[in-house]
């Protein structure tokens, strides 16, 4: 296999007016849905190894499923880490991982430039694109003041200039999870503005239960990277669901159903954002 280079998938994509989708695994078979996809989409996808699996199966584990996975297919695959902390993506660039997200959010804001700053001299150091996070990301249906977890636009512009990220990661309305009540409007006057001061490719997390033109609009003010997984997981589920729904069914069965389902819920994400028949013939041949 070709394995895809990440900013030349975000470049294309700021060039032909999409994004690019992002997804978490879990597992063999989710992994599994995520290739897939792309293959059935011929679309290039980011494989996110998160913060659900990494606790659960360990970095190093949870990325050589991933690439082994990745390695039967022909499709224009990254292995991406997500919300790393410092220690985490230093071993994920040792281990090889494509690219990586480092999550200083929770820092101080002099604090989090400072320690960006050395991920991306020593990530660069070895070819590998950082994505970072400004602002704050809830949970859904918690009960937050959004002013305070919005990115701030002039803090967005200095972050970028000192630090050197490739990638931005926004807080504009968005949640992780998808919630039971109706969902805050994203701030897509906030978006045009960050793209704006930064220049450079923003990212959405918890696109999940976006509403689909929200997610268009988005896409248009300079979101070329949505990371999903709820929806995915939630499609997974009922998958597995239905065949247990039958009576007493092997696990196997239940889980093909789930990676069936999986897959088709995220070729329609693809669609959605415009990277369906967007992967590079240098990648697949």
């Amino acid at each position: 296999m070709a394995w895809g280079n990440p900013m030349e998938i975000i470049d294309r994509a700021v060039r032909g007016g999409y994004a690019v989708g992002a997804f978490n695994m879990h597992n063999l078979e989710t992994t599994q849905a995520l290739v897939r996809a792309a293959e059935q989409a011929n679309s290039p996808v980011f494989l996110q190894v998160g913060r659900a699996i990494v606790p659960h199966r360990g970095l190093r584990a949870a990325y050589e499923m991933t690439r082994r996975v990745a390695e039967e297919s022909d499709a224009e695959l990254v292995i991406h880490l997500d919300h790393g902390p410092l220690e985490e993506v230093y071993e994920a660039i040792k281990l090889g991982f494509h690219s990586v997200m480092f999550d200083g959010a929770h820092l101080p804001f002099e604090e989090n430039i400072k320690v960006t700053r050395r991920v991306v001299e020593v990530a660069h150091d070895f070819g590998i694109p950082v994505e970072a996070e400004l602002g704050k990301i809830p949970d859904a249906d918690e009960q937050v003041d959004w002013s305070s977890y919005y990115t701030d636009v002039a803090q967005a512009e200095r972050f970028v200039a000192e630090t050197g990220v490739d990638l931005l990661a926004v807080s504009v309305g968005i949640v992780h999870g998808v919630p039971m009540s109706s969902p805050q409007p994203l701030d897509i006057e906030r978006i045009e503005k960050i793209r704006e001061v930064t220049g450079i490719p923003l990212v959405l997390h918890g696109a999940s239960g976006v509403p689909e033109s929200e997610i268009r609009a988005a896409l248009a003010a300079g979101v070329h990277k949505f990371n999903a997984d709820t929806d995915l997981r939630h499609a997974f589920r009922a998958g597995m669901e239905a065949v247990w729904s039958e009576g007493d069914r092997q696990l196997e069965e239940a889980m093909a159903e789930g990676r069936e389902r999986m897959i088709a819920a995220t070729v329609e994400k693809m669609r959605l954002y415009g990277c369906a028949d967007a992967a590079s013939l240098a990648a697949a041949a």
